[in-house]
C-alpha cells in the first residue's frame, strides 16, 4: 500500500466517522443481542435440570429428569452420564453469533444504506 492510497483512506475514514461510529454502534447492539439469544436457551435448560431446582428431584441420584411435551405427569428419567460438556458448546455459538452479525452488515450493505448522498462532496 502506497502513502497516497493511505492517505486516502485515512480522509474517507474522517469523512466518514459518523457513519462508522454508528455501525460500530449497531454491530455492538447486533453483537450483544445475538449473544444474549444464543445463550439463553442453554442457560434456562442447565437452570432447568439441576439438581437444585425441584425439576430434577423426581429422579434418582444417577438420572435427572429432561423436559419433554409428553404432557404434566410424564416423568422420564434419563442418566446423567449422557449428559455432559463439550468443546463445540464454547465455539458453536460466537461462531452463530459472528454469522448473524454478518448477514445483518451484509443486508444492510445492500439495502443501500451507506450510498453516497447527492449533496454530499466527492473526494476521489
Amino acid at each position: 500500500m502506497t502513502l497516497s492510497s493511505l492517505l486516502t483512506v485515512l480522509r474517507l475514514a474522517r469523512l466518514r466517522r459518523p457513519f462508522l461510529l454508528y455501525a460500530f454502534a449497531w454491530t455492538a447492539l447486533l453483537t450483544a443481542s445475538v449473544a444474549v439469544a444464543s445463550m439463553s436457551p442453554e442457560i434456562a435448560f442447565m437452570a432447568a435440570v439441576s439438581p437444585s431446582s425441584g425439576f430434577a428431584r423426581a429422579c434418582p441420584e444417577w438420572a435427572f429428569r429432561v423436559p419433554v411435551d409428553a404432557g404434566p405427569g410424564e416423568v422420564v428419567c434419563v442418566p446423567a452420564r449422557l449428559f455432559g460438556r463439550s468443546e463445540l458448546d464454547l465455539i458453536v455459538p460466537p461462531v452463530f453469533a459472528a454469522l448473524v452479525v454478518a448477514a445483518s452488515a451484509l443486508f444492510v450493505r445492500a439495502v443501500g444504506l451507506w450510498e453516497v448522498e447527492e449533496d454530499e462532496p466527492s473526494i476521489l
